[in-house]
């Protein structure tokens, strides 16, 4: 349980040790479109060696402009120069930042948007209705799922779920849609890649196509008649 749990071991000078608890939590995985710890180890290692950022980016497959970003915002301020383990400190808590969202935080647009709802407007028309009306205010522009996200997640978009009411499909939440594997078609049969080889012989009547067959069925019917 003390190792569960943390624990705190004195040793025999008087001076005491406290070692962390042990977490089951697995690590969070992090998106390879942005750089790891191994790639800004090296970015410091050429950036002392005298290496261009071009040469860096070519190196690590990277973008040019992601390097002089990471090295530009992610320097040490202290030490006035690039620091691998302080630039993934910097990354890291960058990426818990919490931000809110633009109808949390400007309350004329929330209101543009309470109003149109109100007067039955879809989403999708209240968003291209913001850019026509405000063609200059980037503030005041928004996607329609933005605001759909508002309608069914309140607590932190700033919109209220009362407001989902005037949606024209009336869902206080969003549906769990299906995978494309759960999918079935409605034709149980084999498809046409998976036909056999004789069939391209076509010696079978029962082979052809039903075209053809529709047409030779019509025309001794005709014969027939007359």
């Amino acid at each position: 349980m003390r190792w569960r749990h943390g624990r705190t071991v004195k040793k025999a000078h008087g001076r005491e040790t406290t070692y962390a608890p042990i977490s089951r939590i697995a690590p969070t995985v992090i998106s390879p479109r942005y750089l790891s710890e191994d790639e800004r180890v090296h970015i410091a290692g050429a950036l002392h060696a005298g290496t261009s950022l071009r040469q860096i980016a070519a190196k690590l497959g990277r973008s040019p402009s992601t390097i002089s970003r990471e090295v530009r915002r992610n320097r040490a301020p202290r030490a006035k120069r690039y620091a691998p383990r302080a630039a993934q400190t910097f990354a890291d808590a960058a990426r818990k930042r919490p931000r809110q969202s633009k109808l949390a935080t400007s309350t004329p647009l929330r209101d543009a948007i309470q109003k149109m709802l109100k007067e039955q407007w879809s989403p999708r028309q209240i968003s291209h209705q913001l850019s026509v009306d405000f063609p200059d205010q980037p503030a005041m522009n928004v996607v329609h799922e933005s605001i759909y996200q508002a309608l069914y997640s309140p607590q932190n978009h700033g919109l209220t779920r009362e407001m989902t009411r005037h949606l024209r499909t009336g869902r206080r939440g969003r549906l769990p849609r299906r995978s494309t594997t759960a999918r079935r078609s409605r034709f149980s049969g084999p498809l046409l890649s998976e036909r056999p080889a004789e069939v391209d012989d076509r010696i079978i009547p029962g082979h052809w196509e039903s075209q053809c067959l529709c047409q030779v069925v019509v025309s001794v019917g005709r014969g027939t008649r007359s």
